[in-house]
C-alpha cells in the first residue's frame, strides 16, 4: 500500500509548570518535528477532481501516484533525463527567440538531442499552487532556466503561468494512459486585471504529454502548433524518478507531503 506522510510540528509533551495548558499558537522554541508518519493514500486529489474518476482511473498506476504528490514547503521533487528529440519551423524558431521578453518559456535550441535535462517540482505555498522548474544544459553556454507556476484557478480550474502576466489555461485528458495537458485560452493579467486574447493572437494550440515508460521513467512532450503556420515547436524528452527531497525523508514516503505550518495546504 501507498503511504503518503504527514510532516507537521508537533508540541512539546506535557503541561508547564503550575497546569496551565498551552495556548493554540506556540512559539516555534516549543515545537519539535516528529518523524513522518502513514496518514493516508489519496495525496493530492486536485488533478483527480479536475478529470473526473472515469479518466483519473484510465491512467497508468505511475502516472497518477505523479500528479498525486504533495509537498510541504521545503521539500521538492526532482526527475532527471535527457532531451530525445526537439524540431521547429522557421516561425516558431522567430517565436522562441520573440518569448525572451517574457522570460524564455520555451527551448531555445532548434535541433537539441541528447542534452540533459532536470526538472524540480515545488510547493507554491502563496498561491496554493506548483512551481514547475526545467533546466536544460546546452551544449554551449550556460544552461536555460523556464519557470513556471501551475495554479488551480480560471474557468477550467487549471492555469500556467509563465512570467510577465502571460499564462494560459488548461484542460485535462487522459489518453492511452498517458495524460495531456491541452491549452484552452491564453490570456494577460496585470494589476488586477485579466484580458483574453483573442484566437487570432495565441501562439497556437499546445498540447503537453506525459506518458509512463514502466521502470520509473516516462516521457515528457511538448507540443505547438499554428493553425496557419503548422507545427512550430515539437519536444520529446525523457524523465527518471527520483525521490522527495526536503525536511522530510524515509522509505514509506511516495506520494504526500500536506504542507506545514506556516504555508498553506495545496
Amino acid at each position: 500500500m501507498t503511504l503518503v506522510a504527514d510532516c507537521a510540528p508537533a508540541s512539546v509533551a506535557g503541561p508547564p509548570p503550575g497546569g496551565l495548558a498551552l495556548p493554540a499558537a506556540q512559539p516555534a522554541a516549543l515545537l519539535r518535528r516528529q518523524p513522518c508518519r502513514p496518514v493516508g493514500t489519496d495525496g493530492d486529489r486536485r488533478y483527480r477532481d479536475l478529470m473526473g474518476e472515469r479518466a483519473w482511473n484510465a491512467l497508468k498506476p505511475a502516472v497518477r501516484r505523479r500528479f498525486a504528490k504533495r509537498l510541504a514547503f521545503g521539500q521538492s521533487v526532482v526527475y532527471t533525463g535527457q532531451i530525445t528529440e526537439t524540431r521547429m519551423n522557421l516561425a516558431g524558431r522567430l517565436l522562441v527567440q520573440a518569448a525572451r521578453l517574457i522570460g524564455s518559456p520555451f527551448p531555445l535550441e532548434p535541433e537539441a538531442r541528447g542534452e540533459a535535462a532536470v526538472v524540480a517540482l515545488t510547493a507554491d505555498c502563496g498561491s496554493a499552487g506548483q512551481h514547475w522548474t526545467r533546466l536544460y544544459a546546452w551544449r554551449r553556454g550556460f544552461p536555460q532556466i523556464v519557470h513556471s507556476s501551475k495554479r488551480f484557478a480560471g474557468p477550467t480550474g487549471l492555469e500556467e503561468y509563465v512570467g510577465c502576466g502571460v499564462g494560459v489555461g488548461l484542460t485535462l485528458h487522459e489518453e492511452n494512459g498517458g495524460l495531456r495537458f491541452r491549452s484552452a485560452g491564453y490570456f494577460l493579467t496585470a494589476f488586477g486585471w485579466r484580458l483574453d486574447l483573442p484566437s487570432w493572437l495565441a501562439p497556437g494550440r499546445m498540447v503537453i504529454g506525459h506518458d509512463d515508460l514502466g521502470g520509473g521513467r516516462f516521457t515528457f512532450t511538448l507540443q505547438l502548433v499554428h493553425p496557419w503556420l503548422g507545427e512550430l515547436l515539437h519536444q520529446v524528452s525523457r524523465f527518471n524518478d527520483t525521490g522527495p527531497a526536503g525536511s522530510c525523508s524515509g522509505p514509506d514516503i511516495q506520494e504526500a507531503q500536506p504542507c506545514s505550518p506556516p504555508c498553506s495546504p495545496l
